[in-house]
């Protein structure tokens, strides 16, 4: 009785023509790109001050609280295979006014209680003239390039006319959240 080879063993001893012949009608996989929602820190995910009608972030590590319901729609974002990735201007920082430790204990704070892929902040005020402070798109390309994500499918989530407007210059879809300042040179 002849002895059957298994397959794994039959595949190799092909040479590279006939394996290129076997596998040529197979059509190539399209591998999808991964989809990423950009979420603004204050006023989206946290509490923000609210002082003479504007929001600002909070002061002090006490005064850090999630907002309802940001635990499950994070949950809900990240189960239906999105990215989640903070994007925040701190321009306190670069003024002086807010110490960065601060911040940072902030963020590992959000990272210890939900699922966040990446925390992007940009420190600069708007006199620093950056390409990462928000309205200009630069903490979203560099997340894009990171992740290998597709900016077209991707969300920005803000409560300000600079999310949106980062937003749109790189090409994501966006949702303003009620509440938020919506005023500014280029407001939407």
């Amino acid at each position: 009785s002849r002895r059957l080879r298994p397959a794994s063993r039959c595949r190799w001893r092909l040479n590279t023509r006939e394996r290129f012949h076997m596998t040529r009608d197979i059509p190539p996989r399209r591998i999808p790109m991964p989809r990423a929602i950009f979420l603004d820190r204050d006023g989206v995910m946290n509490r923000a001050t609210v002082r003479e009608g504007r929001s600002y972030a909070p002061s002090r590590l006490q005064e850090f609280e999630l907002l309802p319901g940001v635990e499950a729609a994070i949950t809900a974002l990240r189960d239906a295979s999105f990215r989640i990735i903070v994007v925040t201007n701190q321009p306190d920082v670069g003024k002086g006014v807010q110490r960065r430790e601060v911040v940072e204990a902030m963020h590992d704070q959000l990272r210890r209680r939900l699922a966040i892929d990446e925390i992007k902040v940009c420190y600069h005020t708007d006199q620093d003239r950056c390409a990462c402070r928000k309205p200009k798109p630069g903490m979203l390309l560099e997340a894009a390039r990171t992740w290998r994500l597709e900016l077209s499918q991707c969300v920005m989530i803000g409560d300000r006319w600079r999310d949106i407007e980062a937003g749109k210059a790189a090409g994501c879809q966006t949702i303003l959240v009620r509440g938020g300042d919506v005023t500014g040179p280029q407001a939407p």
